[in-house]
């Protein structure tokens, strides 16, 4: 509990001061912040703020925002009310106010759904711009998802409960409270909840083969479930079914695909035949034995981390072809992974049951190169002092979720204090927020505005490719950069609120399309953006900041005022054509801005230096673990070497050279280079 207190001690300082920053109230502030945690979760993709608080009848209505993707085949609306207090202590918040509050949202779609209700309202209004949208869109809603989030500790411990059905859309509610929200904030976990009862929630148990042996590192099993049983788990738990990093590159999860449709709809008692099945992972499962054959009763943290796209598909088909998914079943391989041991092995089952595909199921798992590099340069980087500071920090990338926490947490007061001096909380990076800081400076604003987990998979496959090509380019310079975007967008986003031409509402899309067009401007002169004066100054220059509210102001009309029959902005925001728009615009930049600007060889000079400064420091460095070790050392691993017939004649040479110490001292380039051969041998030892 004392850790619970101190979490929520530190999410109302930072929600006061992302308040202050962006000059919205402290509900408003709260919920963006939480806005990135449900997208993260897959509870809710690409929200949009949309409050609205009324009357229907004597009924109270609120809605606060809400996700809605007409692309998306699952048809999913999910409406989002908060409760956010502010106490010393967490509060508690029990069923009856839970059940007030989702009430709310019931009855606003019930009021959006009476042409009565709309015309009260001012057609510019959230309220009416939402009503109008689930209005128009009641024939393509499957499925009605409430979700209250609050800064409250939930006493009813419910999750994803079924609370009827408005016509023939079932309605389910969800509740993310203080300690869920704390879960996945420190560790990625908001599953301790999620068990799958196969025999009391589901019809019947599974049966199962066991296809390990007594005393195995994981237990695994065989089995063959029933397609309306896996449609209706689906239907329940949704996306959070499918492990965050299988969502971040199978992007077909809503998509149904036409294949596995069509043999449903057509041959379902072939599917068994046609389809791959499924890989899914548990933490504990229950396994009953009556004598005739194992049963699978319930799976605890059950995640679909190969077969998301056949998942959805077959849900897909209770709509499109539900007589047809009595015939149909799917073998299943699952594997009890405990929670220690998750993080290293489920990726790497998922990496490999999704070897098929074309872009590498590893490609953006925490552990991929990629990340880990990032990760290394911010332990190591310093950043300048810069302007501001009396001391050089650094910037702290998370690659796995809870990363920052959990090096926090394991330290002694004293050592937290110098952790927190030398990595600040606003020098905090995600895989997300690289992502969004990235796809901006790319000029993909429009794909930044579908939100943190679509704009990470579209980052993911480019990244991906380009590291397959050549991973050289994504360097400490590289990394100096990435910070220098995050210095650039972090201060738009400070800075916008506070505009006289800013109305309130879509800052979001303001920032990432402000950023990208000055990006996109400063090409058009065929030039670039000094970024490496950013990372030394650790904060950005006056000249830059203005042409970045200059473009803000653009971006802003754009966004604000679309062409004729478009009446949802977020949904204008996410299009290409928003984006081709902005970019014909004309911005009245100060000359002084476009004097700053640097050439792309300015920009390549600047990594020409790293490159040798990086050799340099690489030999000495080499050349200093050689003296560490000595001579007998390098003569014991030159022998070594030579009984495995694992050395060149080269290495023989160098391995020589440095045996001879302390008589005489290598050159750093022999020491690069024993460095190099000893690092080889390592796995003969």
């Amino acid at each position: 509990m004392d850790e619970l207190n101190e979490f929520h001690r530190e999410l109302l300082a930072d929600i006061k001061g992302d308040a202050d920053a962006l000059g919205v109230i402290t509900s408003e502030a709260f919920l963006e912040k939480v806005a990135d945690v449900l997208d993260e979760a897959g509870e809710a993709n690409s929200l949009s703020q949309s409050y609205y608080e009324g009357k229907f009848g004597k009924q109270p209505v609120q809605v606060d925002a809400y996700a809605w993707d007409p692309t998306d085949e699952e048809g999913v609306l999910s409406l989002i009310i908060c409760d956010f207090t502010f106490s010393e202590e967490p509060a508690t918040i029990g069923r009856t106010d839970i059940n007030r509050l989702l009430m709310r949202l019931v009855d606003f779609v019930r009021a959006a759904r009476t042409r009565e209700f709309r015309e009260t309202l001012e057609e510019t209004s959230n309220g009416f711009i939402l009503s109008d949208l689930i209005a128009r869109a009641w024939k393509q809603i499957s499925k009605i998802k409430l979700i209250l989030v609050t800064n409250r500790i939930n006493k009813a411990k419910t999750d994803a409960q079924p609370v009827g059905a408005m016509g023939d859309v079932p309605v389910t509610s969800n509740v993310w409270d203080l300690s869920r929200i704390h879960r996945f904030v420190s560790s990625g976990q908001t599953r301790e909840d999620l068990v799958v009862d196969f025999a009391e929630d589901f019809g019947e148990p599974v049966p199962v083969l066991k296809a390990s042996y007594d005393g195995a590192p994981l237990e695994s099993y065989i089995a063959v479930i029933p397609g309306a049983q896996l449609a209706a788990i689906y239907d329940k738990w949704g996306a959070r079914l499918l492990e965050a990093n299988v969502r971040s590159f199978l992007q077909a999860r809503n998509k149904v695909n036409r294949g596995i449709r069509d043999t449903i709809r057509d041959e379902p008692s072939m599917f068994f035949s046609y389809n791959n099945g499924l890989t899914a992972t548990a933490e504990g499962v229950e396994i009953a034995d009556l004598g005739e054959g194992l049963l699978l009763m319930s799976a605890a943290n059950f995640q679909i981390v190969n077969g998301g796209q056949t998942t959805a598909s077959i849900h897909a088909a209770r709509k499109l072809a539900p007589a047809q998914l009595k015939d149909v079943f799917v073998q299943m391989k699952l594997t009890v992974v405990p929670p220690e041991t998750s993080e290293k092995v489920v990726p790497r089952i998922s990496e490999y049951a999704n070897s098929q595909n074309k872009v590498n199921a590893a490609d953006f798992f925490a552990n991929h190169p990629f990340h880990i590099r990032m990760q290394e340069f911010s332990r190591r980087v310093l950043a300048p002092s810069g302007d501001d500071h009396y001391r050089e920090t650094k910037w702290f990338y998370e690659r796995a979720r809870g990363q920052f926490a959990d090096e926090k947490a394991r330290r002694s007061p004293a050592d937290r204090k110098r952790f927190e001096a030398e990595f600040p909380r606003t020098q905090f990076l995600s895989k997300t927020d690289l992502a969004k800081f990235e796809n901006s400076y790319r000029c993909k604003p429009h794909v930044v505005s579908f939100g943190a987990q679509k704009n990470f998979a579209e980052l993911a496959k480019a990244v991906g490719e380009e590291w397959s090509k050549s991973d050289t380019g994504f360097d400490e310079v590289w990394y100096k950069r990435l910070v220098a975007k995050a210095l650039i967008f972090r201060n738009l986003e400070r800075l916008v609120p506070h505009m006289s031409w800013y109305s309130g509402g879509y800052r979001a899309n303001i920032v990432t399309y402000a950023f990208a067009k000055v990006v996109h401007d400063a090409d058009q002169q065929k030039r670039l953006l000094d970024l490496d004066k950013v990372w030394t100054m650790q904060r950005v220059p006056v000249v830059l900041e203005r042409a970045c509210l200059a473009a803000a102001e653009v971006a802003n009309l754009v966004i604000t005022e679309p062409p004729a029959g478009v009446r949802n902005l977020s949904e204008w925001a996410k299009k290409q054509a928003c984006w081709a728009e902005l970019a014909k615009r004309q911005v009245a930049y100060e000359d002084s801005f476009l004097d700053g600007l640097i050439t792309a060889d300015q920009a390549r000079s600047v990594k020409r230096e790293e490159r040798r400064d990086r050799a340099l420091t690489m030999g000495v460095e080499a050349q200093r673990e050689v003296l560490q070790q000595g001579g007998e050392y390098w003569s014991q691993l030159l022998a070594f070497g030579q009984s495995i017939g694992k050395l060149s004649p080269k290495d023989i040479g160098i391995l020589n050279a440095c045996a001879m110490l302390p008589g005489k001292i290598p050159s750093e380039k022999q020491c690069e280079a024993a460095v190099a051969i000893a690092d080889r041998l390592e796995q003969f030892y």
